[in-house]
């Protein structure tokens, strides 16, 4: 850990020296991810049905090309290339609360069923009422509340403890699968096509209208993350140390509910379910930064690593046909939740 002068005394009495202390290794594995991530986006832009050149693609940015070579750069590959960077940021941020929240590997959005629920209220919106990208969003957004609503409500029980919690969320995930299933069922079958296709989750057709909400999502909830981020920390050490260190644990928990469900049902809104990214960022970013418990940053940086890195993949898998990101997602995680299952055994 290194340690840095921000200020110094004046010498008189009372003055104060302001140091800021950095893991150096948490370092490193920000600034090492978040190039590896900006390397392979710039790479992206050059792939696809008409490869471009590194030259090309400059050009394009900087309005040197052609009108055909612009609108396939700025208006096609770059939304989607930074639209795959903020949600694997946002997920793996939304994995990284409810991993702390529960103190529990296995909480994140998508097990507990905050992930389903935002899904089950953008089907609703959809298929029910037919409404835009704006309502699907509001939608969206809505189940995922509500559903965390009804989760942390069936979980409490003189406070909320992260196994009942987990739980609790994975039967409720159960009923609203069943939930969504049923709407599909029961729909027309172009809006039950669209909407399946969808649900996958996918940044195919995707553009600049649905980066933009994204990105203001998180300049927003920025502040609120920069200052939870200490008591989060102190909330792992359980109640009574939060309750001594003057943190109050319900009210924290609430926020970081409402914070965690705003980031997964944004993304989720415009981009269908994404599974497991939430799951493995955080703790990936644990494993690379050996720090004591899981942090947000490191969770964002390599969340947005594995977005990109396994949009990439459905891109070029079985080109020029597009996976779904979603497919490859779950493959992944799959793979990654047998691997922690079998570590989690032989610890025991």
């Amino acid at each position: 850990m290194s340690e840095i002068t921000l200020g110094r005394s004046t010498g008189k009495p009372g003055g104060k020296i302001i140091r800021l202390r950095i893991r150096r290794r948490t370092a490193v594995v920000v600034g090492s991810v978040s190039l590896f991530t900006l390397l392979l986006g710039a790479l992206t832009l050059t792939l696809g049905e008409f490869p471009l050149s590194v030259q090309q693609v400059v050009g394009a940015l900087l309005g040197r090309e052609s009108d055909g070579i612009q609108r396939i750069i700025v208006d096609g590959r770059l939304p989607r290339v930074l639209l795959a960077i903020l949600a694997g940021a946002a997920l793996g941020l939304s994995g990284a609360i409810f991993q702390s929240l529960t103190r529990n590997p296995l909480g994140s959005p998508d097990i507990i069923g905050f992930t389903s629920g935002a899904y089950t209220g953008a089907l609703f919106v959809i298929i029910v009422a037919g409404g835009n990208y704006v309502m699907v969003s509001f939608g969206a957004l809505a189940g995922g509340l509500l559903t965390a609503l009804l989760v942390y409500a069936l979980a409490f029980r003189r406070g909320v403890q992260g196994f009942r919690l987990i739980v609790v969320g994975i039967a409720v995930s159960a009923i609203l699968h069943a939930v969504n299933n049923w709407l599909l069922i029961t729909a027309r079958l172009e809006t039950a096509v669209a909407a399946s296709a969808w649900g996958a989750g996918s940044f195919n057709n995707l553009s600049w209208r649905e980066l933009v909400p994204v990105l203001l999502t998180l300049v927003l909830l920025a502040p609120v993350l920069v200052i939870i981020a200490r008591p989060l920390r102190v909330l792992e050490m359980g109640d009574d140390s939060a309750k001594a260190l003057g943190v109050n644990p319900e009210r924290l928990r609430i926020v970081l509910v409402v914070v965690g469900v705003g980031l997964t049902a944004i993304v989720t809104a415009f981009t269908g379910p994404i599974a497991f990214v939430a799951l493995a960022a955080p703790q990936l970013a644990h494993r690379m930064t050996r720090s004591a418990g899981v942090a947000l940053l490191p969770a964002a940086v390599v969340g947005s690593a594995l977005m990109l890195t396994s949009d990439v993949i459905s891109q070029r898998l079985i080109a020029p046909t597009l996976l779904p990101v979603g497919v490859v997602t779950a493959c992944i995680g799959g793979v990654y939740l047998i691997s922690l299952l079998i570590t989690q055994s032989r610890k025991r």
